[in-house]
């Protein structure tokens, strides 16, 4: 179908023509609004769209991150799932204005590298996260080093991950690591389930230049697997992650609706 051009004003005054690209959960929510908003406002592909707009809960938003980043186009999400921490109030009658006047939060995502123990290596791109996590009943031994000094000589439990601020709100959150606002240049490096060091629960490290390697120790008697947000690795000997800031997304956030305010909120949560 041909979708309409939406005239919208932005701050210096001038008229620009929006073209939408409208995405959506399963949900029975973002179905409906995906219906409703594409009959008002028409529907172009993620190529020739000014704007992606993805309706559901916070995981599907990271989901279409890593679907649409190669796109360079920016990302507006609208909360019509169970939880909605990184996404904006439903609106329909009000969109174009409300884009026209976000805030623009840009991501950069981790690149891994992980080398396994037949000595075959994988690459992986992650907004989120990328963990390692024990592959058996064995509790996994890690090795972990910060720009090529050893930090932990060995970290005994469940594994352990390097999450972004787009992340830190999930597998992060949920492993006892900190919220990171959005826009910071921040990465948290958060264990999981540890047994020894007990009392270590963590850093905060500059993204920039900061780059970890993880070596698994006995890892035919203690398997470990690597994950990048969502891409699997099983049986890694030792994984490798920095940030990859030639490779980025934008986030679209209401000048109304205060992210400040929703991180601090969050981590006062009950």
């Amino acid at each position: 179908m041909t979708a309409p051009k939406t005239k919208l004003g932005n701050k210096a005054g001038t008229k620009l023509s929006t073209k939408f690209c409208f995405v959506a959960s399963n949900s029975e929510k973002a179905s409906k609004a995906f219906a409703d908003l594409q009959k008002k406002y028409g529907q172009h592909t993620p190529q020739d769209c000014d704007v992606i707009v993805v309706l559901g809960g916070d995981g599907f938003l990271l989901h279409s991150i890593r679907e649409y980043a190669d796109t360079g186009k920016p990302i507006y999400g609208m909360n019509r799932g169970t939880e909605g921490f990184m996404l904006n109030p439903y609106s329909i009658d009000d969109l174009p204005q409300k884009i026209a006047s976000a805030q623009k939060i840009t991501l950069h995502p981790l690149r891994m590298k992980a080398t396994h123990t037949d000595g075959t290596t994988s690459e992986a791109f992650a907004f989120n996260e990328v963990s390692l996590y024990r592959q058996s009943g064995q509790a996994s031994k890690i090795k972990v080093s910060v720009d090529n000094k050893v930090r932990l000589e060995e970290l005994i439990g469940d594994g352990i991950l390097v999450a972004t601020a787009s992340g830190s709100t999930g597998y992060n959150l949920s492993a006892g690591g900190p919220i990171i606002p959005l826009g910071t240049d921040i990465l948290a490096l958060t264990p999981i389930c540890p047994h020894r060091p007990r009392r270590w629960r963590g850093a905060l490290l500059p993204a920039e230049h900061t780059r970890f390697r993880f070596d698994t120790i006995d890892a035919e008697k203690r398997p470990v697997t690597a994950m990048a947000d969502t891409q699997e690795f099983h049986n890694v000997a030792s994984v490798e992650v920095k940030e990859h800031k030639s490779k980025s997304c934008i986030l679209l956030f209401d000048a109304s609706h205060n992210l400040s305010e929703r991180i601090m909120r969050e981590q006062f949560a009950p």
